[in-house]
């Protein structure tokens, strides 16, 4: 069972800035990956997606204070968040496509005080 290993989130006031990451384990051609926010009380929503070829995607108000990146097509993906607001609270959680299967990670916290 493939385990995706997410690190990076935590309790920060509005305005500041975290890095998250995500590892999908082993040498394998991963199609796609990205993050989505599960907040309070809300259905899970993009925040932003990679796939293989370079494009991106951002979820709703995300572009211009998020940046998700791969380096070196790696098969470890970052997400970095300036300028947090509380609405970015929630769950974070990792996704990777191969060959047109998902594996999600089990989320990481992020709460953001105003």
């Amino acid at each position: 069972q493939v385990q995706l290993v997410e690190s990076g989130g935590g309790s920060v006031q509005a305005g500041d800035s975290l890095r998250l990451s995500c590892s999908h384990p082993g040498n394998i051609a991963i199609s796609g990956m990205g993050w989505y926010q599960k907040a309070p009380g809300k259905q899970r929503e993009l925040v932003a997606f990679m796939y293989s070829g370079g494009a991106v995607i951002y979820g709703i108000a995300r572009e211009g204070r998020f940046t998700i990146s791969r380096p070196n097509a790696e098969n470890t993906m970052y997400l970095q968040m300036n300028s947090l607001k509380p609405e970015d609270t929630g769950v974070y959680y990792c996704k990777s496509s191969v060959a047109g299967q998902d594996y999600w990670g089990q989320g990481t916290q992020v709460t953001v005080a105003s």
